[in-house]
């Protein structure tokens, strides 16, 4: 048995990556000839383990703390870092697809994977096939599991938000490049919801929950202070990509330049004067160091950083109150764990 005692489990949960990607390359489902097993093996190594891992990681943190108390089995941590791995999985997915869509160059320090010598569009099939590699590693380890098919419906509808979330931040670009005016707090929020927060916060804690044997109908609550708490983490993104140092982020924030509709950019346009406003206007997504720098003048002169500090301390207070209102002592602790690892975060 495993002791309940917090370990590092990132070693096993690397380890457990190379078994994953070992049964998918096997899968007796498609008779891989040589050079298709050697792309999906080099796909898979370049495109899902690179990132922090954090997403997949706190499904086994989750699972531990929701069993405070209880000894865990060495099967249910290879479970728990199973449906990391799913998570991890779907991150790919996105981001290969994302970055073809925004034109990326760089992702996690490399080229994109559809910037490669003999990648490109090919790139798309990729990320479809990493999409189904989710439902061959859940039917391979949870099909005898009562919560296979909760499992399944969670992931696809996990998917449907964060793929309608991208939408509406892509349709609400376009729209912006035309008319600023269009970047409104209602639009952010419906936004950063449902592209980053659902499959970022809530995903991980829900994976956690039915492995615990947990009704997801009786959470609600939890899902509501987890996607609050992945608001927040985006707020926090918005900021530290135009205040925070490059040297500690890992990259030269973008936001001004692509015309992203930024939380620092909307709360700008609700207390900009007439002439700021006109200076937001004209400068506002041009690649121009000298527009960028004008930009940042203007959240300067409004304090937008001050705002910003006022917001997290609020979004804080606020969260912890919803936490301690949580009667399960169990899932105030998950829930304070993840708080507990963005809150004033610096990259």
């Amino acid at each position: 048995m495993a002791s309940n005692g917090i370990v590092d489990v990132r070693p096993k949960f690397e380890k457990i990556y190379l078994e994953l990607k070992a049964q998918i390359l096997a899968d007796p489902a498609f008779d891989y000839t040589v050079d298709a097993r050697q792309w999906v093996d080099k796909m898979l190594d370049y495109t899902v383990p690179g990132g922090k891992l954090n997403r997949g990681l706190s499904v086994i943190d989750s699972y531990r703390l929701l069993k405070a108390g209880e000894e865990i089995s060495e099967d249910e941590v290879f479970l728990g870092c199973v449906l990391g791995w799913c998570i991890e999985w779907l991150q790919a997915y996105f981001l290969i697809l994302d970055d073809i869509m925004d034109g990326s160059h760089t992702r996690r320090g490399q080229p994109c994977w559809f910037r490669l010598p003999k990648v490109g569009l090919i790139a798309v099939n990729d990320g479809i096939l990493l999409r189904n590699h989710i439902c061959r590693i859940l039917k391979m380890h949870f099909r005898t599991k009562p919560y296979y098919v909760d499992l399944l419906d969670l992931f696809n509808e996990v998917e449907f938000q964060t793929a309608s979330g991208q939408l509406l931040d892509l349709i609400t670009t376009h729209e912006g490049a035309t008319d600023l005016s269009k970047y409104k707090m209602p639009t952010y929020v419906r936004i950063v919801q449902y592209k980053t927060a659902y499959y970022s916060f809530y995903l991980p804690v829900a994976c956690a929950l039915l492995m615990a044997g947990e009704n997801l109908d009786n959470h609600v609550d939890v899902k509501n202070i987890l996607v609050q708490m992945g608001t927040y983490f985006q707020v926090q993104d918005d900021y530290l990509d135009c205040f925070g140092d490059p040297e500690v982020i890992g990259k030269i924030g973008t936001d001004i330049e692509d015309f992203k509709c930024s939380w620092l950019v909307v709360q700008a346009l609700e207390r900009a004067n007439e002439s700021q406003l006109q200076r937001l206007y004209a400068n506002y997504g041009k690649t121009d160091p000298s527009c960028v720098a004008e930009v940042k003048a203007v959240y300067r002169d409004l304090g937008i950083q001050d705002v910003f500090l006022e917001y997290e301390r609020t979004s804080y207070k606020e969260l912890i109150s919803s936490i301690e209102a949580q009667e399960n002592e169990s899932l105030q602790l998950v829930l304070k764990s993840f708080l507990g690892k963005i809150y004033k975060r610096q990259k």
